[in-house]
């Protein structure tokens, strides 16, 4: 079945941020995430899910760590398991990225 933001499951998160599950499974996670200008999530880590995020459009700031790393279009990250990361929006433009996990993330995050 063909899948896109306008025919999959949403959910609002954090101020103003929105999600869709593209594909939804016990082992494979992939969401596309919008975050507006200035919003973006707490520090956390998962136990067991490894993430790759994939910026679509806008500019994203990863801390990884304490590591500050700065994402375009057309780029991605790798976060391994327990690594504490978070993902925000400095920018004047929309952040639109796929996260996509493995296990699923849901129920196995940690916030710091």
């Amino acid at each position: 079945m063909k899948k896109s933001i306008h025919n999959t499951e949403h959910y609002k998160w954090g101020a103003d941020c929105d999600g869709w599950h593209l594909l939804k499974s016990p082992t494979l996670s992939v969401i596309q995430e919008r975050i507006p200008p200035g919003a973006g999530e707490a520090l956390h880590y998962h136990e067991r899910s490894q993430q790759l995020f994939y910026i679509l459009s806008g500019t994203a700031t990863f801390l990884v760590g304490t590591t500050t790393e700065i994402l375009a279009a057309g780029e991605s990250i790798h976060i391994p398991g327990g690594e504490a990361h978070l993902i925000r929006n400095d920018s004047a433009q929309l952040l639109n990225f796929l996260v996509i996990s493995e296990p699923m993330a849901h129920g196995d995050r940690i916030n710091l």
